[in-house]
Order: structure tokens, then sequence, then C-alpha cells
């Protein structure tokens, strides 16, 4: 599968018509030795191994869900309350996989949901929406995350701050804001437009659960089949061979977390119209919810190589498990301890897969 590549220490052309950057050391490659090695290491550091690896555990989850849960896990009303909250998460981990494939990370993410909602929902906004319509409030939102995200991306990319302490400042400091914005109040949506289309189906289908199937389906796209996806791989794998290949590579980091930003006002939008109400608690560990869904997905926690459809896989899986908890009325203590077991156990099958892959 294309999606997963690799950069490599040689400048990539990257903007050479219909160009990859084209690996050495990755399974596949041209020249590499993997002829010689094990066929079922290499299927399994294959995106077709992790992406069955992925399917089966979904399926393993559901299986120990229908058995614990029965009816309740497998009624029409939980299934979905489930698909409801993937989509929110999954709006967010999308945009998590641009970052983290970037050779970025950003634990802001939680912290600027709660901002974008609380931003969207103030009567001012309300107000505006009540008059010119419920666009409004979306485009209130999607701009106050793109604005949070374009702060986190030119400090990071121009500023030389770690991502790490960067976000992590912008976490308390948007918490704050929209603690301070909101008066530590639930604020009612209630234009009603609003609660009618994203509370609404189509054909069927929740709306919400919509708009994550078209965000992940464009960013599938965004990153396997355009310029931008093959810049913001070779930048993940070595941005030194990156800025010699021709790409600003700050100006492109920049842009990464822009686009993240702009997910999470989209995400805020989402729970907004799921619970009707703009808080400053929303959003709250989304970071560690997002981050873990693109670790279990397959993509590289350093960069240069990232999957959208194991990180849709990566979010429903999550999503499962903690609904099996909830059901198994196990605290979310043990809910915690278990999420950080998997990440723990993703990140060491991740690095044994690539040893394979090396050694291969």
């Amino acid at each position: 599968m294309s999606e997963q590549t690799r950069g490599t220490a040689s400048p990539p052309q990257i903007d050479s018509p219909g160009a990859q950057p084209v690996p050495q050391n990755v399974p596949g490659a041209a020249g590499s030795s993997v002829a010689s090695g094990s066929v079922a290491a290499r299927w399994a550091a294959s995106g077709a191994g992790r992406n069955v690896g992925l399917v089966v555990a979904l399926l393993l989850l559901c299986v120990i869900g229908a058995i614990t849960g029965g009816e309740q896990f497998l009624s029409t009303s939980n299934l979905r309350i489930n698909l409801e909250l993937a989509a929110t998460i999954g709006v967010i981990s999308i945009g998590m996989t641009f970052v983290i494939t970037g050779g970025g990370i950003d634990l802001s993410v939680g912290a600027i949901v709660a901002l974008a909602s609380v931003w969207c929902t103030t009567l001012a906004t309300q107000q505006y929406a009540e008059d010119y319509g419920f666009m409004v409030m979306v485009l209130c939102a999607v701009l106050v995350g793109a604005g949070v995200g374009l702060v986190n991306g030119v400090l990071i990319a121009y500023g030389g701050i770690v991502p790490f302490i960067m976000t992590l400042a912008m976490l308390a400091s948007a918490r704050g804001l929209a603690e301070l914005i909101s008066d530590n109040r639930s604020q009612v949506v209630t234009v009603q437009s609003f609660r009618d289309v994203f509370r609404g189906d189509l054909l069927g289908v929740p709306v919400l659960v919509i708009m994550f199937a078209a965000v992940a389906v464009a960013g599938w796209f965004l990153l396997n089949r355009t310029t931008f996806g093959r810049r913001t791989i070779a930048v993940g794998g070595n941005p030194e061979a990156a800025r010699l290949a021709g790409i600003d590579v700050k100006r492109h980091t920049m842009w990464l977390y822009v686009l993240l930003g702009a997910l999470c006002g989209l995400a805020a939008v989402m729970i907004t119209a799921r619970t009707t109400t703009g808080v400053s608690t929303h959003g709250t560990l989304y970071e560690l919810d997002a981050i873990a869904a693109v670790v279990i997905g397959g993509t590289l926690l350093s960069g240069g190589r990232g999957t959208i459809v194991g990180t849709v896989f990566g979010v429903l899986i999550f999503t499962v498990l903690a609904n099996v908890f909830v059901i198994n009325n196990l605290t979310s203590s043990s809910q915690a301890i278990a999420r950080g077991a998997v990440i723990v156990v993703a990140v060491l099958l991740q690095a044994r897969l690539a040893r394979s892959s090396r050694a291969t």
C-alpha cells in the first residue's frame, strides 16, 4: 500500500510530477535486500499486515463486547453513540496523523476543542448565527482552531520552541481562556438550525459520522496523492534532506499545525452539536486519545510514516474498548490504565517491526 513511506537520507525529488520519495531501506524498495528476508516479517511490517492486525483486534473487541454486554452492546442506540463518539475524536486524529508524520506532536488539541466550542457558543456568536445562519458558528469554531494552530506552528517552526513544550503551554493557556470566556458555565446552544443539522441523519447515517468519513477520505487523499502529503512524509523522515530538496521545512511545519487546529475547530462543532452546549471542559484528555489512535494505527511517533486508514481503525478500537469498559462497569481509572498499556504495547510493536524491516 502506498500509504506508508519512509523518508531517506538523500534529498527526495518531491516536486517532480508523480515523484515519490523512494527509500532504500524499506520492504519493496528497489535495491533493498528484502528478497532474502523472512516473508512473514515483511508481511507483518507492511501496511496490509498492520491493517489486518487492526481488523482482527477490532473484531475481537466486538466479540468480547457482545459476550459481556449482550443486547446492550449490540443495540442500535449503543452503535450510534459509539460512532458519534468515534467521529469527534476521529477528526482530531486525522489532523494528528499529519503532525506526527511530519515529525511533530500536539498536546493542546483538547484545549483547542474547548476554546473553539466556548467561542462558537457565546451569546454574540449565537446571535449572529440567528441572523445569518448556523454556518457562522461553524466558521467561528474552525477559525479559532486554525488561529490557535497558527500560533503553535509559528512558535514551533520559526521560534524554535520544542513542540512538546509549546503545545503543553498552549494546553494550559487555551483551557484557561476557555474558562475565562465562559465564566466556567455551560453555554447552551439556542440556534435550532444548528441543532437540527448536526444532530440529524442523512440517508439513515448520523451527520457527524458522515463528517468523519469525509475528513478521513480527504485526509487520505491529501497524504497519499498530493505534493503536500509527500512533503509531510519527507519533512518527518529527514528534515535536512527535505530542505536540500527545496522544501521550506519551517513553513510546511507551520501549515501542519494550522491544519490540525482547524480540524480541532471542526471537532468542537461536532461535540457542541452532540451535547448542545459549549463548556470549557470539552475535549479533556482528547490529546491522549488522538495520539493513542494514531500510534495504534501504525504512524511512527518519530515521523516519516503515516497511515490514515490505520488511524481510523485505531479510533474505532479505542472507542469500542472504552464502550466495553463502560458496559461492564469498570472504573475510569481502569480505562486509563488499559489505554496506557495499549499505547506501550503499540510502541514496542512498532519498534520490533522496524527492527525486523531493517534486518530483512
